[in-house]
């Protein structure tokens, strides 16, 4: 048997572990400071996008992805299966002439947005559910189409007078799901299930249409799978028991992962996403709602929208409804749910007593400390004080005070130390650590928070080879 519609039971727990598969969905949807203008808006869609075959040949994009993993049915059971993907809708804006024509137009300022023009993602599913006897030999394919459309959305303004309108267009979109199912050997009632996802579109580019932007109206985005099992379980592909390990190994999949989701304990739910996640992916509790921004961390995000100019509110109000939600999400947030952002205990043992007391040979010996003294004790050694210690770097006196230029080396693999180079700063303290190494913290000239940054001990540090001796001030 082999139906579209979702049983109630499957669709209840396809629901949980939507919150973690809209997070993929609108990864990278509309990034920080969301407006379209951002040149980091200029290349959106960045996961999962699936791209007509006859463009995607000549291209780092993919037309299909292709999940594997283990399960392990029981009698009679039935296998649920829900595409879900973003559908680009090209938005372009029109202004109201005298004669009541309208003309194609770059913005459109309202009092309290500014429309431009924008690609929108439009949600679409596609569901298949079918017993597991019939996913075997050729399997199940459900071929799928959304026709091309146009729509219209009058704009009013403040009064009420027409004064616009927002024409959006969708292209054709054609695709495939294809579901198989093969017995392993061997005791164990396990099957290796293949799901296949394929943009099937016969559109070519043609020297107008030769970019990323044409093909994207006719692609899967932010493409994913959820799949369930109406009796039985799915085999972890990260942890999977012992007998199963050559079987995971064995499993191809392309440009997607699958992992065990929805409710902690339970095996009967699995996000197949091009992001790599772990088993039962979950949203911080503390999180207000989405940004679409998941490489950044929500407090920084909240407090960067918030201090957006009312001008780039206004822009990122017209650009996406979306990115509407998250300037207001941002100038709304009470502080209680904003303080929530900055930290969270997730697991705490109760303590009742003194723990036991460590093997009196595990004890690190330290030349002039006495035993019962902790070794990391800054009290039990007098012969280091970061503030007056002093080091030689290229034959000068280095220490707290002096001012050195900074040139991080290839060890440093962070990414901010480029704004760094060439930089003068100042040593404030030389620390040694417990391995015999040497670090210098620092203040870099200029910085506005230096003061802040002195009186909460948030230094910057570099090795010696790292810096360069300057002339004193």
């Amino acid at each position: 048997m082999t139906t579209s519609v979702l049983p109630e039971e499957t669709a209840d727990r396809f629901a949980a572990a939507r919150q973690v598969a809209d997070a993929v969905l609108f990864e990278g949807y509309v990034l920080y400071p969301y407006r379209a203008s951002a040149a980091k808006n200029q290349l959106r869609w960045q996961f999962g996008v699936l791209v007509p075959p006859h463009w995607g040949a000549g291209s780092a994009e993919h037309s299909f992805q292709r999940t594997e993993c283990l399960m392990e049915p029981r009698s009679g059971a039935r296998l649920s299966a829900e595409l879900r993907f973003l559908r680009a809708q090209r938005r372009t804006v029109q202004r109201r002439c005298a004669d009541g024509g309208f003309e194609t137009v770059a913005e459109l300022e309202l009092p309290d947005r500014v429309l431009v023009p924008w690609d929108e993602g439009v949600e679409e599913r596609v569901t298949l559910v079918a017993d597991i006897s019939k996913l075997t030999g050729e399997g199940v394919t459900v071929p799928f189409n959304r026709p091309a459309r146009e729509e219209t959305e009058q704009v009013h303004d403040a009064d009420g007078q027409l004064v616009g309108r927002l024409v959006r267009h969708s292209a054709e979109i054609d695709g495939r799901v294809r579901l198989t199912a093969s017995e392993l050997d061997g005791p164990y009632a396990a099957f290796r299930l293949t799901a296949t996802v394929e943009n099937t579109s016969t559109w070519q580019p043609d020297e107008t249409e030769a970019d990323r932007a044409a093909a994207l109206p006719r692609s899967l985005v932010g493409a994913h799978l959820l799949l369930g099992l109406s009796a039985g379980a799915f085999v972890s592909m990260t942890d999977p028991p012992e007998w199963a390990r050559g079987a995971v190994a064995a499993c191809r999949n392309e440009h997607v992962w699958p992992v065990l989701a929805g409710e902690s304990g339970r095996a009967d739910v699995v996000l197949s996403a091009p992001i790599i996640l772990e088993d039962h992916p979950a949203i911080a509790p503390e999180s207000p709602g989405a940004l679409y921004d998941a490489l950044e961390i929500d407090e920084i995000l909240a407090l960067r929208t918030a201090a957006l100019t009312d001008e780039e509110k206004r822009e990122a109000r017209g650009t996406d409804p979306r990115a509407a939600e998250v300037i207001e999400l941002a100038d709304t947030m009470p502080p209680e749910v904003l303080e929530r952002l900055h930290g969270a205990v997730r697991a705490l043992r109760e303590v009742t007593g003194p723990g036991p007391a460590a093997p009196d040979d595990l004890a690190p010996e330290v030349p002039g400390v006495r035993p019962d003294t902790p070794w990391w004790d800054p009290e039990s050694d007098r012969s280091v004080d970061p503030v007056r210690d002093r080091i030689t770097v290229d034959g000068r006196s280095v220490g707290a005070g002096s001012r050195v230029l900074l040139r991080p080396g290839l060890r440093r693999t962070d990414a901010q130390d480029l704004f760094l180079q060439g930089r003068t700063a100042h040593v404030e303290a030389v620390l040694h650590d417990v391995d015999g190494g040497v670090h210098l913290a620092v203040t870099v000239e200029g910085d506005p928070g230096v003061d802040i940054r002195r009186e909460q001990g948030r230094f910057l540090y570099f090795q010696p080879d790292e810096v360069a001796p300057l002339e004193d001030a």
